[in-house]
């Protein structure tokens, strides 16, 4: 059914500071974080390779009932909670499956939890054949798909998904992890102040691990394993959660440009892992994901960047759902719907692979410009940052890392042009002019002209930096304005306070 890497991923503990910082940093309305650098989310690709599951295939959709009663009987042979619910209580899909006693006695290990629950769980299940072998798997299923893919907050288990097991043959089908990169970005829409998380947060903790390396959060452990998650482990931090979640937020507002990671997975071999291979076609794109009525858009054109492309210029629109949804406080009562039809288009996206990312843009520098009008002093949440409504220093960062950029890239080509310039000159044996060699002409040429560009270059840098340092002391400067015009102020009451004595 394609779950196999999903299920053999190790625990990984829960860095809960670090969640919560990125959580703060997420805008609702267009799907991304900010970040003094611009927009990042993590892509399908992302999904693909941390956690292994698959992003191809059949979108996971369908009906949602008012009542699960009759399907939960029928298929777990197990109530749900309440007449008009989704909800199987955990404890008993545990006991059904041999496993009600599912918590660490005293001074066991890991390894030795696993072991003695999985032996528990084999001579549950060794005697069940046939009809009720596959209901003991649908079980198994709806646990791991409930609590884990699309988990839902508190102890009971949703079985929205219980209509798509009821033919195992074709559950390997669907597209588990679009769905559960759908569930992730619903839940990151959730009120900042909610720390908890009803996702699973090790996707969202080792993307960080990957795309942001200077914060210094995760550890690496095991080169090479597969899917990507299994080489991290959690770098434990002593001090108070707030504490923690303020030195991230300064340390994402610090970052130097140049150590965000955007094509993170270059060098990977993909020959360990088959499944990224099968969900390359939906890489790259923009797309509808689907989780029944989690409905949202991956908008992979805010980074264009993750694609080795320049980041063009992006206006936002507030985006209506042509849809209504049930509310956040939705614990699984409500009306009987058929999301094929209600939300065919988005579903008609999705089967055509949405639509592929292009850029025919030079530089970032209009990009970060705009990214600054727009969102201001939105993208910093640390503490030691110069207010900036007008968002004018992180434009000006923008354009300056946009112009290092370049800078290094046109560096790279006249390095380039001028080694091909000397191998033509070897192949004529150094004897022929630019009039007897055409080609020797041109790189000449190409060559004057990147190094018109880069002085140019350099010259923009230097003034950006210049301006820089200027807008990053003026709030000092204001400062000792305002101070002296406080002394002058108080001068002038002694001199009164001294004539009414008088």
């Amino acid at each position: 059914m394609g779950f196999g890497p999903f299920l053999r991923l190790d625990e990984l503990t829960p860095n809960v500071a670090l969640i919560q910082a990125l959580k703060e940093r997420w805008d609702p309305e267009c799907h991304a974080f900010l970040f003094p650098w611009g927009h990042m989310i993590p892509t399908l690709e992302d999904m693909a390779r941390i956690i292994g599951l698959r992003v191809d295939g059949q979108a996971v959709t369908g009906f949602t009932y008012t009542s699960y009663q009759e399907l939960a009987e029928r298929l777990l042979g197990l109530a749900v909670t309440r007449e008009r619910s989704s909800l199987v209580p955990r404890t008993r899909l545990q006991a059904s499956l041999g496993v009600a006693d599912a918590r660490h006695q005293t001074g066991e290990g890991q390894a030795d939890y696993m072991a003695r629950l999985t032996e528990d769980a084999r001579v549950a299940l060794a005697e069940e054949e046939g009809a009720a072998a596959d209901r003991d798997l649908r079980r198994f299923l709806i646990l791991v798909i409930g609590k884990l893919i699309l988990g839902t907050r508190g102890d009971p288990v949703s079985c929205q998904c219980l209509p798509l097991l009821e033919d195992l043959s074709s559950v390997g089908s669907y597209a588990w992890g679009a769905a559960l990169l759908a569930h992730l970005f619903d839940s990151l829409g959730t009120s900042s102040r909610e720390t908890g998380v009803a996702w699973f947060f090790p996707l969202l903790q080792v993307w960080a691990y990957y795309h942001l390396p200077s914060l210094g959060r995760g550890v690496p452990r095991r080169p090479g394993a597969a899917a990507l998650l299994q080489r991290w482990r959690f770098r434990r931090d002593e001090q108070s959660l707030h504490l923690q979640v303020t030195l991230i937020h300064d340390a994402l507002d610090t970052v130097p440009f140049g150590h965000v990671e955007w094509t993170t997975y270059v060098r990977e071999d993909d020959a360990a892992q088959p499944w990224v291979e099968r969900g390359r076609p939906y890489f790259g794109r923009d797309i509808w994901l689907h989780a029944f009525n989690t409905v949202v858009p991956l908008h992979h054109w805010l980074v264009a960047r993750t694609l080795g492309l320049h980041q063009v210029v992006v206006e936002f629109t507030t985006r209506q759902r042509p849809w209504e949804r049930p509310g956040r406080s939705f614990r699984g009562i409500q009306q009987e719907t058929d999301w094929t039809v209600r939300v065919c288009e988005q579903l008609t996206d999705w089967e055509q692979q949405g639509r592929e990312v292009a850029s025919e843009a030079t530089s970032d520098e209009d990009y970060f410009r705009t990214y600054a009008r727009r969102y201001g002093a939105q993208v910093y949440k640390g503490s030691r940052r110069p207010f900036d409504p007008e968002g004018r220093i992180a434009s000006l960062e923008g354009v300056l890392h946009s112009t290092i950029q370049q800078r290094d890239d046109l560096h790279t080509i006249m390095t380039q042009l001028r080694e091909e310039l000397d191998r033509a000159q070897q192949m004529v044996g150094g004897a022929s002019s630019s009039r007897e060699d055409p080609g020797r002409s041109v790189l000449e040429g190409q060559l004057a002209a990147v190094e018109v560009e880069l002085r140019d270059s350099l010259a923009r840098t230097t003034t950006l930096e210049a301006e820089m340092a200027e807008l990053c002391l003026r709030p000092e400067a204001a400062e000792v304005s305002r101070w002296r015009q406080e002394a002058e102020e108080a001068t002038r009451w002694r001199t009164e306070a001294g004539d009414l004595r008088t």
